[in-house]
């Protein structure tokens, strides 16, 4: 009977969004009484998970269980809830300790496991990892153009009364908001307010570049070669059938040659006879 609970997979999903409720409740002032209450329910679910734990363990065997990265991720987490867990038990303030239950939340993404059960799943995948393998030089050439600018608008803007190219770190942030081409008119708006009409024309047009070549045609050539990779494996397969089927086609065809020619023979053989 336990095994059958403990290894049921929406049993454990439903134990694992309950606890993410009783940690969401647990950040509100709801008076001591009450928060001992959350707390002990929290820790009711630590102790399931840890049962869980063992159960799988003992059913599948220690070395087996690990083998699955899912079981991984799952033991890592449940270690990490175990200080606040002992804690609770031993009566023992360990400050911030707590926080690391959050983590145990992450098991919520087990859930994805029911991905699996959409059609060429495998397939998709698979296109995932090789865009990803694809378009990783133009990610970190896209970066790299980032980096850049960010450093080059510091040196710009830095003694500017924004805060937007202050140091470097914010430079940088400025920079990819700018590259997301969501309210980038914003920043320069906020700079030029006591440019002169020269100096806002020269601001004005340094972003607009920056908008042009970064935020549209940089984010542009790194999703154009991230989705063409994406779908080139399924046009080599296609080329691949089509490959077969001409390779069909022609011994088809070669087939029909050697039966026409050997008719062609007979027919002869026979009026010769005749």
């Amino acid at each position: 009977m336990l095994k059958k609970i403990f290894l049921n997979d929406r049993f454990i999903l439903s134990l694992i969004l309950l606890n993410a409720i009783i940690l969401f409740l647990e950040g509100y002032d709801n008076g001591s009484s009450r928060l001992y209450s959350l707390t002990i329910l929290d820790n009711l679910f630590t102790l399931f998970f840890i049962v869980e734990m063992l159960v799988k363990m003992k059913t599948f065997g220690v070395k087996p269980y690990f083998t699955s990265n899912w079981n991984r991720l799952d033991a890592t987490l449940i270690i990490l809830s175990l200080p606040a867990f002992l804690a609770f038990i031993l009566n023992i303030d360990l400050v911030n300790v707590s926080y690391l239950l959050v983590f145990r939340i992450l098991r919520v993404f087990k859930s994805f496991r029911f991905f699996q059960f959409i059609p060429n799943i495998d397939h998709i995948i698979q296109g995932v990892k090789q865009a990803l393998r694809a378009s990783v030089f133009a990610m970190l050439g896209f970066l790299i153009f980032i980096f850049i600018t960010g450093i080059l608008s510091h040196y710009i803007f830095h003694q500017n009364n924004t805060e937007y190219f202050s140091d470097p770190a914010k430079s940088l942030y400025s920079t990819f908001k700018i590259f997301t081409v969501e309210g980038w008119f914003d920043i320069p708006e906020t700079i030029t307010k006591e440019y002169t009409n020269t100096q806002a024309f020269f601001t004005y047009l340094y972003f607009v570049l920056i908008v042009l070549i970064g935020g549209i045609f940089g984010l542009s050539l790194v999703t154009s070669i991230f989705v063409d990779s994406m779908v080139s494996d399924n046009n080599d397969e296609l080329e691949r059938k089509v490959e077969r089927l001409e390779a069909k086609i022609d011994e088809v065809l070669m087939h029909v040659k050697q039966t026409n020619q050997a008719t062609k023979a007979d027919n002869s053989e026979k009026i010769l006879k005749n």
